[in-house]
């Protein structure tokens, strides 16, 4: 077993499909199928069973597969440290990264950072805040930026707290609310939490959903449009947008807010890119 039948096995888990991963891996089905097939020999068991819908691991398939995944994070840390003993800011940073933050702010930080820091290679993944805190729990990445507050008990630090606004295309009142068409938008769940808890603070039936829509962007058309009113964070509502926005509150007039932070364990500012952009953050803001 090597590093490229670790490579071959997380696609496989990931597509849950042989023609798929070849695709993905540029090489050829029976090239999968034949790996599969040495490293059952080589282990003595079955590692995938297929199915009509696909691959389904075994077992002793997703032992493997952790195992192969412990081995790259291990080689990745080993390449990244031995870069590091130049004393030279250099080598990969395993970035994770909210969605929307990636959206909307992190291309000029990561901009500014490898202007500063040329020989540093960024490794970016982004997805909802919850993905990227799981990643980061498993060290699939070294530093993540999440919005919303989740456990994590190692470093963090705050990076914004913005206000979670109303928005409609013309004035509209609170006690409008619940007979005006509402828009929502797929976010993950510690937002949607928020939003939910807010309104049975406030009102005792539940909101008329005309719309359910798959990002922030499209959610701002629709108001735009004037096809209903949403629930927004602020960085969704660029200045130049001529919408109405009213900040929410809490029922004892504290604001509703949502924090984002940069998360990072203690051990990875070992590596001198992670330690610069770290820097480099907290530099900026």
């Amino acid at each position: 077993m090597n590093e490229k039948d670790w490579v071959m096995l997380k696609v496989l888990a990931e597509e849950k499909n042989i023609t798929k991963a070849a695709s993905r891996l540029f090489i050829a089905q029976p090239s999968i199928t034949y790996r599969l097939q040495q490293l059952e020999k080589e282990f003595g068991t079955k590692i995938v069973s297929r199915h009509p819908s696909g691959i389904v691991f075994t077992a002793e398939g997703e032992y493997l597969l952790s195992y192969a995944a412990e081995m790259q994070r291990k080689l990745r840390n080993a390449k990244a440290k031995i870069q590091n003993m130049s004393g030279k800011v250099q080598g990969t940073l395993s970035l994770g990264s909210s969605a929307i933050f990636a959206h909307y702010e992190l291309p000029q930080i990561l901009k500014g950072f490898l202007d500063k820091y040329p020989d540093v290679e960024i490794s970016l993944k982004t997805g909802l805040s919850q993905k990227i805190n799981r990643m980061l729990q498993v060290e699939e990445i070294a530093v993540a930026i999440v919005r919303g507050d989740y456990p994590w008990v190692e470093e963090k630090y705050l990076l914004s707290t913005e206000p979670i606004c109303l928005v409609s295309k013309q004035p509209i009142t609170l006690e409008e609310l619940p007979h005006k068409p509402q828009i929502v938008y797929g976010t993950d769940s510690a937002l949607k939490k928020m939003v939910e808890d807010w309104w049975r603070q406030i009102y005792s039936v539940p909101s008329l959903i005309t719309m359910e829509v798959d990002s922030m962007d499209t959610c701002r058309q629709m108001v735009l449009h004037g096809l209903g009113w949403a629930i927004l964070p602020a960085i969704g509502l660029p200045q130049h947008n001529k919408l109405f926005t009213h900040e929410l509150q809490w029922k004892n007039k504290a604001p509703v807010e949502r924090r984002t932070w940069l998360l990072y364990p203690s051990a990875s500012l070992e590596l001198s890119a992670v330690q610069a952009f770290v820097d480099y953050i907290k530099a900026k803001k």
